[in-house]
Formats: structure tokens, sequence, C-alpha cells
């Protein structure tokens, strides 16, 4: 996970730590869409995608948790559309 972005101490965790529960729920992000049919997506492109929104830093650990995993298969597939068509390339 990029690490410029879990440097949220008021977690309770380390910094360690929060980058292994963040890097774990994100597979497993991406385990759950690879079920819906959505292969060949990463747990890395799933972290690109929730923390695009995280530009003044990172939310409370509660937040975090809550946006990744209610990330949806169409929000995600709207970003990566984005940022594939208007960007340039895949992230």
């Amino acid at each position: 996970m990029d690490d410029q972005r879990l440097d949220n101490p008021a977690s309770g965790l380390g910094e360690e730590e929060l980058k292994r529960v963040v890097e774990q729920l994100c597979n497993s992000k991406a385990e759950e869409f690879a079920m819906l049919g959505y292969e060949g997506i990463t747990g890395q492109e799933i972290w690109d995608c929730v923390s695009e929104k995280y530009r003044k830093g990172t939310p409370a650990l509660h937040q975090l948790v809550n946006d990744i995993l209610s990330l949806k298969t169409t929000q995600f597939m709207n970003w990566i559309t984005i940022n594939t068509v208007y960007k340039g390339a895949r992230p």
C-alpha cells in the first residue's frame, strides 16, 4: 500500500500493522470482485480507488474500513474508466 497515505496515529495501530490490515481488506475486496466476475483487480487498485479522496490525510480507521468494504463494483469501474480513458493509463 502507499506508504505516505497511511499515517493515522489516532487509529491505535502501529504504522506497519495499519498497512497490513488495510492491505488485507483491499485484497479481500479484490477477491470479492473476482467472485462477482471482475477478475484481474488487485488489492493495490482497490486502495488507489478508495484512497483517491484522502488528499487531506487518512481518515479515522472506522471510516477507512467502511470505505473499502462498501466499495461497489460500479464505483470501481467508473474510477478505472476515468483513469484509463481520461488520464491515459491503468494505474
